[in-house]
């Protein structure tokens, strides 16, 4: 697993003033700490969260927001007023900070001590108040975060801490991310395209070109120790074919899949790729399509874009590390086929060989066999079904003066038949509210056909990082109508011209 958060901090910053003694500030700071360690306690949050000493002042408030965005391990800031904190302080910090922000607005007590409580207690706990001062210098300066309001130790704010600081993991990804991409385009697509320059300015993540031959090089140089080694983790790992094991009749096909997985690990690690695309066009010298090799990569948390499908590559990677140390799966996918019936329509899911087979139910099969382009050998891919159970489909899209994100709410199902000459990796699924309204709903807002398909990461996942990036989200559920959703495909195109413009 290519994936270590072990170093990543969140830092709780509680705001306060001078105007209620130091007997007040001493509780502040020890109330902090008390719900820094129960957010450190609670197995919903993963990433460490680091208490701050209490600002007081303007210029406090400003050298934390300076120390935040120089530090590499800081990732995201919880602000939280346990008293009263005149926002007209954080103006100048909050204009610099370069950190996503979630705004916790709880109290440290979760009820109100009836029978004790005096103006020593009402000073000291003014939360209510002092996070709507904060909450208002916020939205006047235009800044996205998430609000979480409810009691620290209730589970459900601990678990939507948890999904926020998993974005701002994946936020934190796609600002230091390199997307190589293995040859061009797939000829004469359009959705696969977009503006890496812009993408970069946006996200932070770079796109360049490389060629196969890059990875060729990388090929040449591995060992038989290595060769033998990787061979025995396929047998091990996966249900292999007759022909597939030695002496079989297609054993150098697996053979030759797995000199390309380990040249294509071997190429990503010297260049300090996370993510990486190619296309059946411009294999050179490779003898197949990467089927096996972008599986097991995938599983070991690589982004992946078939086609050069670079958009894609990096968010299957951010939610990837999203989704790190979750049971389910997350995998590139593309809508491939429907099932119309009078009763319900069904998608199934599926591509040539690159699904991730974290989403797989039960031990992959390995098999090889044709594939009717690209005019290379016979590849080995993973086959395998996906279990039944909620997910999303996530498509990020360049609209040429923005990006959009595009999600789609599913239902998995077994499928209802057995698939004996499909030999592929796939995905049944039933589209929220449902395919058509669904399919008509994608097609107006120009999703591509490419997507990440996660059974880990949800809706809310993908709210917070699109305030984060600043980019539109349009949410396909089972609440849209066509007509509510072409409203909204029309007010967010009025919306983003004139925020573009600046009228």
């Amino acid at each position: 697993m290519i994936i270590d958060i072990s170093q990543k901090e969140i830092w709780f910053i509680t705001g306060s003033q001078h105007l209620y003694g130091e007997e007040t500030l001493r509780q502040v700071a020890e109330n902090s700490q008390e719900i820094v360690k129960g957010l450190n306690a609670s197995s919903h949050i993963p990433v460490k969260i680091v208490f701050k000493p209490t600002v007081k002042t303007p210029d406090e408030i400003t050298n934390i927001c300076i120390e935040a965005n120089e530090s590499k391990n800081c990732i995201g800031l919880i602000t939280w007023m346990h008293t009263f904190s005149p926002a007209k302080m954080w103006i100048r910090g909050l204009s610099i900070i370069n950190k996503p922000i979630c705004h916790l607005h709880t109290q440290f007590n979760a009820e109100i001590p009836w029978s004790t409580i005096d103006m020593d207690f009402m000073n000291l706990n003014q939360s209510a108040h002092g996070d709507r001062e904060f909450g208002f210098i916020m939205s006047r300066m235009r800044k996205k975060r998430k609000v979480v309001v409810g009691h620290w130790q209730a589970e459900p704010v601990q678990k939507k801490l948890g999904i926020w600081s998993r974005v701002v993991l994946g936020w934190d990804e796609l600002q230091n991310l390199k997307v190589a991409r293995i040859g061009d385009n797939m000829r004469e697509v359009a959705v696969t395209e977009g503006d890496k320059v812009e993408a970069q300015i946006r996200f932070g993540f770079s796109v360049n070109g490389f060629d196969s031959s890059d990875v060729v090089k990388h090929i040449e140089k591995i060992t038989d120790k290595e060769l033998n080694d990787l061979l025995a983790v396929y047998e091990e790992s996966y249900e292999l074919t007759p022909s597939l094991l030695e002496g079989g009749a297609q054993r150098q096909s697996l053979v030759d899949a797995a000199k390309i997985e380990l040249g294509l690990r071997a190429f990503l690690d010297e260049g300090g790729f996370k993510a990486f695309t190619d296309t059946f066009e411009n294999l050179g010298e490779l003898k197949q399509l990467p089927g096996i090799a972008t599986q097991r990569l995938m599983a070991d948390g690589y982004g992946f874009g078939g086609e050069g499908d670079w958009k894609t590559a990096a968010m299957v990677r951010a939610l990837k590390v999203m989704n790190y140390g979750l049971e389910e799966g997350t995998s590139f996918m593309e809508d491939y086929t429907y099932h119309f019936t009078p009763q319900k329509s069904y998608v199934l899911g599926s591509h040539m060989l690159e699904i991730c087979p974290t989403i797989a139910s039960g031990k992959p099969k390995c098999e090889v066999h044709p594939l009717g382009i690209g005019g290379k050998e016979d590849p080995a891919r993973l086959v395998f079904d996906s279990p039944a159970g909620e997910a999303i489909n996530v498509s990020l899209v360049d609209m040429g003066n923005r990006f959009r994100l595009i999600v789609n709410e599913v239902t998995a199902v077994e499928p209802m038949a057995d698939l004996p000459n499909l030999p592929v990796a796939r995905v049944l699924w039933d589209c929220k509210p449902d395919l058509e309204v669904a399919a008509t709903a994608w097609i107006l807002a120009g999703g591509a056909h490419h997507t990440v398909y996660s059974q880990a990461i949800t809706t809310e996942y993908m709210e917070d990082l699109a305030d984060i990036a600043g980019i539109e989200l349009l949410v396909i559920d089972d609440k849209t109508t066509v007509r509510e959703f072409k409203d909204k495909i029309n007010a967010n195109e009025a919306y983003y011209n004139t925020f573009q413009h600046g009228l």
